[in-house]
Protein backbone atom coordinates (compact mmCIF):
# COMPACT_ATOMS: atom_id res chain seq x y z
CA UNK A 1 0.00 0.00 0.00
CA UNK A 2 1.44 3.43 -0.89
CA UNK A 3 2.00 6.05 1.79
CA UNK A 4 -0.95 8.42 1.84
CA UNK A 5 -1.73 11.79 3.38
CA UNK A 6 -5.08 12.88 4.79
CA UNK A 7 -5.13 16.63 5.36
CA UNK A 8 -7.78 17.49 7.95
CA UNK A 9 -9.11 21.03 7.60
CA UNK A 10 -11.67 22.82 9.79
CA UNK A 11 -14.37 24.50 7.68
CA UNK A 12 -17.28 26.80 8.42
CA UNK A 13 -19.73 25.43 5.83
CA UNK A 14 -19.37 21.78 4.76
CA UNK A 15 -21.60 22.14 1.69
CA UNK A 16 -19.85 25.28 0.39
CA UNK A 17 -16.39 23.83 1.05
CA UNK A 18 -17.33 20.57 -0.65
CA UNK A 19 -18.44 22.49 -3.75
CA UNK A 20 -15.20 24.49 -3.71
CA UNK A 21 -12.99 21.39 -3.54
CA UNK A 22 -15.02 19.70 -6.26
CA UNK A 23 -14.49 22.76 -8.45
CA UNK A 24 -10.70 22.43 -8.17
CA UNK A 25 -10.82 18.76 -9.16
CA UNK A 26 -11.45 16.74 -6.00
CA UNK A 27 -13.88 13.83 -5.98
CA UNK A 28 -16.10 13.35 -2.92
CA UNK A 29 -15.76 9.94 -1.27
CA UNK A 30 -19.30 9.34 0.01
CA UNK A 31 -18.17 6.41 2.15
CA UNK A 32 -16.30 8.77 4.49
CA UNK A 33 -18.60 11.79 4.25
CA UNK A 34 -21.62 12.91 6.25
CA UNK A 35 -23.07 16.13 7.70
CA UNK A 36 -19.88 16.70 9.77
CA UNK A 37 -17.24 15.74 7.20
CA UNK A 38 -16.50 15.58 3.48
CA UNK A 39 -13.74 13.31 2.26
CA UNK A 40 -12.37 15.02 -0.85
CA UNK A 41 -9.95 12.93 -2.92
CA UNK A 42 -7.30 14.95 -4.78
CA UNK A 43 -5.21 11.99 -6.00
CA UNK A 44 -4.55 8.34 -5.26
CA UNK A 45 -2.50 9.37 -2.23
CA UNK A 46 -3.89 12.76 -1.11
CA UNK A 47 -7.28 13.34 0.50
CA UNK A 48 -8.61 16.50 2.12
CA UNK A 49 -10.84 15.73 5.08
CA UNK A 50 -13.11 18.75 5.45
CA UNK A 51 -14.48 18.80 8.98
CA UNK A 52 -16.95 21.17 10.59
CA UNK A 53 -15.14 23.30 13.14
CA UNK A 54 -17.06 21.62 16.00
CA UNK A 55 -16.19 18.15 14.75
CA UNK A 56 -12.55 19.14 14.12
CA UNK A 57 -12.39 20.29 17.76
CA UNK A 58 -13.08 16.73 18.95
CA UNK A 59 -9.64 15.70 17.63
CA UNK A 60 -7.57 18.27 19.52
CA UNK A 61 -7.50 20.12 22.81
CA UNK A 62 -5.77 23.07 21.14
CA UNK A 63 -7.47 26.24 19.97
CA UNK A 64 -8.52 26.13 16.33
CA UNK A 65 -7.31 29.32 14.70
CA UNK A 66 -9.08 31.30 12.03
CA UNK A 67 -7.07 30.65 8.84
CA UNK A 68 -8.16 34.05 7.52
CA UNK A 69 -6.01 35.74 10.18
CA UNK A 70 -3.32 33.15 11.01
CA UNK A 71 -1.29 30.63 9.05
CA UNK A 72 0.19 27.48 10.46
CA UNK A 73 0.68 25.46 7.29
CA UNK A 74 1.06 26.05 3.55
CA UNK A 75 -0.12 23.17 1.39
CA UNK A 76 1.75 22.73 -1.87
CA UNK A 77 0.26 20.64 -4.68
CA UNK A 78 2.17 19.69 -7.81
CA UNK A 79 0.73 20.35 -11.25
CA UNK A 80 1.61 18.88 -14.64
CA UNK A 81 2.04 22.22 -16.41
CA UNK A 82 2.22 25.97 -16.01
CA UNK A 83 -1.20 26.11 -17.66
CA UNK A 84 -2.65 23.81 -15.00
CA UNK A 85 -1.22 26.08 -12.28
CA UNK A 86 -2.94 29.08 -13.89
CA UNK A 87 -6.19 27.24 -14.57
CA UNK A 88 -6.56 25.86 -11.03
CA UNK A 89 -5.71 29.22 -9.48
CA UNK A 90 -8.33 30.98 -11.58
CA UNK A 91 -10.88 28.21 -10.88
CA UNK A 92 -10.26 28.54 -7.14
CA UNK A 93 -10.93 32.29 -7.32
CA UNK A 94 -14.15 31.83 -9.30
CA UNK A 95 -15.35 29.16 -6.86
CA UNK A 96 -15.15 31.39 -3.79
CA UNK A 97 -11.45 31.30 -2.96
CA UNK A 98 -8.86 34.04 -3.25
CA UNK A 99 -6.16 33.90 -5.94
CA UNK A 100 -2.56 35.03 -5.70
CA UNK A 101 -2.32 35.67 -1.99
CA UNK A 102 1.31 36.45 -2.77
CA UNK A 103 3.01 37.28 -6.06
CA UNK A 104 3.37 34.35 -8.49
CA UNK A 105 6.90 32.93 -8.63
CA UNK A 106 8.44 32.23 -12.03
CA UNK A 107 11.97 30.87 -11.87
CA UNK A 108 11.94 29.50 -15.41
CA UNK A 109 12.33 25.85 -14.41
CA UNK A 110 9.71 26.26 -11.64
CA UNK A 111 6.44 28.19 -11.58
CA UNK A 112 3.93 28.57 -8.78
CA UNK A 113 0.94 30.55 -7.65
CA UNK A 114 -1.12 30.54 -4.47
CA UNK A 115 -4.77 30.59 -3.51
CA UNK A 116 -6.83 30.46 -0.35
CA UNK A 117 -9.91 28.29 0.02
CA UNK A 118 -13.10 29.93 1.40
CA UNK A 119 -11.90 29.22 4.96
CA UNK A 120 -8.51 30.89 4.41
CA UNK A 121 -6.34 27.75 4.10
CA UNK A 122 -3.37 28.58 1.87
CA UNK A 123 -2.46 26.41 -1.11
CA UNK A 124 0.49 26.72 -3.45
CA UNK A 125 0.28 25.17 -6.90
CA UNK A 126 3.66 24.32 -8.36
CA UNK A 127 5.00 23.11 -11.69
CA UNK A 128 8.60 22.15 -12.19
CA UNK A 129 10.26 21.36 -15.53
CA UNK A 130 11.32 17.72 -15.07
CA UNK A 131 13.96 17.93 -17.82
CA UNK A 132 15.59 20.97 -16.23
CA UNK A 133 15.70 19.15 -12.91
CA UNK A 134 17.19 15.99 -14.51
CA UNK A 135 19.79 18.14 -16.32
CA UNK A 136 20.59 20.04 -13.11
CA UNK A 137 19.52 23.27 -14.81
CA UNK A 138 17.69 24.82 -11.88
CA UNK A 139 19.19 28.28 -11.87
CA UNK A 140 16.62 31.06 -11.80
CA UNK A 141 15.84 32.50 -15.19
Amino acid sequence: MPKMIFVNLPVKDIAASTRFYQSIGCQKNEQFSDEKASSMVWSDVITFQLLTRDYFATFTSKEIPDAHTTCQVLLCLSCDSREEVDSLTETAAKAGGKADTREPMDMGFMYNRTFEDPDGHVFELAWMDPQAVMDGNTESA
